[in-house]
């Protein structure tokens, strides 16, 4: 019966305002010089040419930099805009519109035990992404259990552990080599019994999407938490590393097939001077950003707002 409360708007303001401050480097980079082509007098091929190039060059992939750029002119050719600087304001309209109608996440829903589960390549990120979730939750008032089901190598466990006792929240775990499913449902049942949780939060090892074993071990991973727990799991969220670009929409398409991916955790966002991998992700492979890594610490981690993410790379 425990529902996830939706933020106030100081609690919105808070995630906007550490995206936004991420963005800097991004809005430095690329997106900085796109900004720089509506200071022209006027709108010319040039313009367009060059701001396809350049969205391109940010990372929204080919096909995706095409058709915004396509239905752009098609809006300033029927709009009759004749100002670059309004040229500028239906660009950012365009952007905001490709990230705009992301499906619902389940997570808000009331019920006894919301389990997500946590996938990702190894250096992505997807540890340190844990633990930021866990604070995240805790904070809004959420009983949180992390289970520590990469047991595939010890120093995972030892490192999920520090990060269990850093942000005060229990984590399950066996030896190294156990079966990552049985970790799992041990995690469940003290969820459910003796600890009282209302989120359970899973780490699964760092797979290589072409490993087909390991990818066959991780779909056994979400089998058994829909044997254990109705619908479970009710988030499937993949760490991909924004600094990686193009290599991430690849990442993403096996793991989609492997475990039903609903949502992104986009790391290292603040590391890269492209930030157009947002709209790639959503464009090429129909899945929402849910989360954003803004940094180091605990607490640098959002929510994601397709308006503040746009406004942060565009001023």
């Amino acid at each position: 019966m425990f529902g996830f409360l939706r933020k106030s708007r100081e609690e919105q303001a808070q995630d906007d305002a550490k995206l936004q401050a991420s963005l800097t480097k991004t809005r430095q980079g690329f997106f900085g010089r796109i900004g720089t082509l509506f200071q022209a007098n006027e709108i010319t091929d040039d313009l367009w040419d060059e701001l396809e190039a350049l969205l391109i060059q940010a990372d929204l992939g080919v096909n995706t930099a095409m058709q915004l750029v396509e239905r752009l002119r098609a809006r300033v050719k029927k709009e009759a805009i004749k100002r670059v600087e309004d040229v500028r304001a239906a660009l950012k309209e365009e952007l905001i519109g490709l990230l705009a109608n992301p499906v619902p996440s389940t997570v808000e829903e009331p019920r006894l035990l919301t389990v997500m589960l946590i996938a990702g390549v190894n250096g992505s990120g997807k540890t340190t992404s844990i633990a930021k979730l866990a604070q995240y939750y805790k904070r809004r008032g959420k009983r949180v259990i992390l289970a520590a089901a990469d047991t595939f190598r010890a120093a995972a466990i030892d490192q999920l552990k520090i990060w269990g006792q850093r942000t005060g929240v229990d984590v399950i775990a066996q030896a190294p080599g156990a079966d990552p499913g049985a970790v799992v449902y041990d995690a469940i049942r003290a969820c459910q019994e003796s600890r009282q949780a209302d989120l359970l939060i899973i780490d699964t090892a760092g797979r290589l999407h072409t490993k087909y074993n390991l990818m066959k071990e991780l779909e056994k991973v979400h089998s058994v938490c829909a044997r254990q727990v109705h619908a479970a799991p009710h988030e499937t969220l993949l760490v991909l590393d924004a600094t990686t670009g193009q290599n991430a929409i690849s990442q993403a398409k096996h793991f989609k097939e492997a475990v039903q991916v609903t949502g992104i955790i986009l790391t290292k966002l603040d590391g890269t001077a492209k930030g157009g991998i947002v709209f790639a992700i959503e464009q090429e492979l129909g899945l929402p950003v849910r989360f954003v890594g803004t940094g180091e610490n605990p607490d640098d981690f959002a929510e994601f707002d397709p308006r503040a993410f746009v406004n942060g790379i565009l001023g």
